[in-house]
C-alpha cells in the first residue's frame, strides 16, 4: 500500500493510476495487428488456486488467503503480468509470512528448513526477472518484509542511519526528512521496492552518475541466514580481508534474509536545475556523454536518449537528446550546469532555452518514465510483447553494442511475431569508463502465446549481450531469467566458491532456491 491508494495485485503501482480500458486500446491501436479491446483484469475473488500444501504453526505469521497468496505469487515482469492476467496461478505461494520483527523471520526459516520449504523473500514485488517467485516442486512461503519498515536509529553526527529492511522507499524518506537528511536512493521502482529488496539485487537509482548503485551506500548489514545472524561492523571503510557485506549485497534472498542495514546518508538537496541537449548524430551525442562522464562534474541526471526513446517520451521528434540535472545542498548550481551544457555544445549538441532553472524536455522526460510501467501493463492487457533489457559496456564497445542489439534483436523480434516492432535505447547510468544502455522492445503479440514469445525476445537479447562481452544486467539483477546470462558472465571458481557458501550457510537449501546457482 502507497498511501491510501490500492496495491495492484496484477500488475504495477497502484490501481487508481492503472490505465483505463479506452486508454489500454488507444496505446495498442499504435500496433497493427492487436486486438480491438484489453483483456479484462480477474477479480481476485474469482480465482482459482491450488490448495496450501503446509500447515504452519499458528504462532507463526503466515496467511493462506487467496488475496494474499495470489498477490505474492509473481513479480511484475511483462512475463509475470501476462501470466497473472491470464489467471495462472498454479506457482503460487502455500503461505505468506509477514514478520513483525527478526525474531519471526528466524522462526520462519527454522519451521521451514525443518520442514523441507522454501522461502523466498519478497520485499515490494518489483522484481522484473523472476526473482520472487518459485518454480521448483517443494512447498514454499514468500517471505513479505514490509511489516520491518522503521528508521531504527539516527547518527546525525556521522549521517548515517539504521534502517529496517522492509521499509518501502516513501515510507524511509518520510522517517529521514524531520532530520532533513536523505538516502538520495530513487530507482524507477523507488514507491513499491524495499531497502532490503534494493541491497539483495544491488539495485540502481535514479541518479547518472557518481553514487550510482546502493552498494556504495552501506556502512553495515544485519543478516539472518538458517546457520546464524551476520552482523557486520559499522565503518567508514575497512581493508580487513573480503567484506562481509559484499557477500550478501547481491546475493537475492538465497544467501540469507537482511533484516537491517546501516546507510550512509546525505543532506537533502536545496538547489537544482535542469537542461537538455538535442544531437542529430549518434556519434555526436555519445561524445558528449562521454565527455560529460570523464569531466569529474558528476551530474545528478545524465539520461541520453535515442531518437525512438525521446519520441516515446515525448520530449523530441527525430534527435538524440540529453537530459541533464544538477543538484547540491550546499552550492548554487547554475555554474556547474553550464558548464556541462558547455560540454555538450562543445560537441554538436544544441542546447534548449530553459525558464528558471527548470527545462521542458526533462521534466517531461521524468513525467513519462513514471508513467511508463502502467503503459507497459496496458499493452500487456492488448496482448502486445514489452520486454526491456538493461546492460553496460566501455565506451569502445558503446557503438557496436547499439548498433548490434538493434539489429540482432529487431531480426529476432520479426522472426518471432512477423511484425517490425520497436526497439528503443537509453543511457540510464555513465561512468568514466563505459555507459549502461537499457533497451525496451515493443512489438504485437498473438493473445494466448505472450509468455512463450517474451520468452524468445529476452533469450535472443540475451545472446547478443554476452557474445560481446556486456553483462547480462546492470541494475534489474539476476532473478531466474538471467540465470543462463549469469551463469556465462561469472567466473567458475566464483561459482564454487558460492555454491560452497550456501551449502555452509543454508545447509537445507531452503532460501530462494534456483536463483544465482541451482538449488541443493
Amino acid at each position: 500500500m502507497t498511501g491510501t491508494a490500492e496495491r495492484s495485485w496484477w500488475g504495477w503501482g497502484t490501481t487508481d493510476r492503472a490505465l483505463s480500458d479506452d486508454e489500454c486500446a488507444a496505446a495498442g491501436a499504435l500496433l497493427p495487428g492487436l486486438p480491438d479491446r484489453p483483456r479484462p483484469v480477474p477479480a481476485l475473488a474469482e480465482l482459482a488456486l491450488p490448495e496450501s500444501r503446509v500447515s504452519p504453526p499458528s504462532s507463526l505469521p503466515l496467511s493462506r488467503s487467496v488475496p494474499d497468496r495470489a498477490r505474492h505469487t509473481y513479480g511484475k515482469a511483462c512475463r509475470d503480468v501476462v501470466r497473472a492476467l491470464s489467471g495462472n496461478l498454479v506457482g503460487a505461494p502455500d503461505a505468506v509470512g509477514f514478520p513483525r520483527d527478526e525474531r519471526d523471520v528466524v522462526d520462519v526459516l527454522d519451521w521451514a528448513g525443518s520442514a523441507g520449504i522454501a522461502v523466498v523473500p519478497f520485499g515490494g514485488g518489483s522484481s522484473v526477472v523472476g526473482g520472487v517467485e518459485y518454480r521448483g516442486e517443494r512447498p514454499w512461503v514468500s517471505l513479505d518484509l514490509t511489516g520491518l519498515d522503521r528508521v531504527l536509529e539516527v547518527d546525525p553526527v556521522s549521517r548515517a542511519a539504521r534502517i529496517q529492511a522492509g521499509a518501502l522507499g516513501p515510507v524511509l524518506e518520510d522517517q529521514l526528512r524531520p532530520h532533513d537528511l536523505t538516502l538520495r536512493h530513487f530507482p524507477q521502482s523507488f514507491e513499491f521496492s524495499t531497502l532490503g529488496g534494493w541491497l539483495a539485487t544491488r539495485a540502481g537509482g535514479h541518479y547518472a552518475t557518481l553514487h550510482t548503485h546502493i552498494d556504495d551506500l552501506v556502512e553495515s548489514l544485519r543478516v539472518v541466514t538458517p546457520t546464524g545472524v551476520s552482523q557486520s561492523w559499522r565503518l567508514p571503510g575497512s581493508g580487513a580481508g573480503p567484506s562481509p557485506d559484499r557477500l550478501f549485497l547481491g546475493s537475492e534472498g538465497t544467501l540469507g534474509v537482511i533484516t537491517e542495514a546501516w546507510m550512509r546518508l546525505q543532506d537533502r538537496p536545496r538547489s537544482k536545475a535542469s537542461a537538455s541537449v538535442t544531437f542529430r548524430e549518434a556519434g555526436a551525442a555519445v561524445d558528449a556523454v562521454r565527455a560529460i562522464a570523464q569531466s569529474g562534474l558528476h551530474p545528478a541526471n545524465c539520461r541520453l536518449l535515442d531518437p525512438g526513446e525521446a519520441e516515446l517520451a515525448g520530449t523530441s521528434t527525430g534527435e538524440w537528446v540529453l537530459v541533464l540535472g544538477v543538484e547540491s545542498a550546499a552550492h548554487p548550481v547554475a555554474h556547474r550546469l553550464d558548464e556541462l551544457t558547455d560540454l555538450a555544445r562543445s560537441c554538436g549538441g544544441a542546447v534548449a532555452p530553459r525558464d528558471g532553472g527548470r527545462d521542458a524536455a526533462a521534466d517531461t522526460w521524468r513525467t513519462a518514465f513514471l508513467r511508463m510501467p502502467y503503459v507497459r501493463d496496458g499493452l500487456a492487457r492488448m496482448s502486445a510483447i514489452v520486454e526491456t533489457f538493461e546492460t553496460a559496456c566501455t565506451w569502445d564497445r558503446v557503438a557496436e553494442l547499439y548498433a548490434t542489439v538493434g539489429a540482432e534483436v529487431g531480426a529476432a523480434v520479426r522472426e518471432v511475431t512477423g511484425g517490425p516492432g520497436r526497439i528503443t535505447c537509453r543511457f540510464t547510468h555513465v561512468y568514466p569508463d563505459g555507459a549502461a544502455p537499457y533497451f525496451t522492445v515493443v512489438a504485437a503479440g498473438r493473445p494466448g502465446s505472450e509468455v512463450a514469445m517474451w520468452d524468445e525476445v529476452k533469450t535472443a537479447a540475451s545472446e547478443v549481450l554476452g557474445r560481446l562481452g556486456a553483462t547480462i544486467t546492470h541494475h534489474h539483477a539476476v532473478g531466474r531469467d538471467h540465470r543462463p546470462g549469469y551463469d556465462r558472465q561469472r567466473p567458475e571458481p566464483f561459482a564454487v566458491a558460492l555454491r560452497a557458501a550456501k551449502a555452509v550457510l543454508d545447509p537445507a537449501g531452503v532460501l530462494n532456491p534456483g536463483v544465482l546457482i541451482d538449488p541443493v
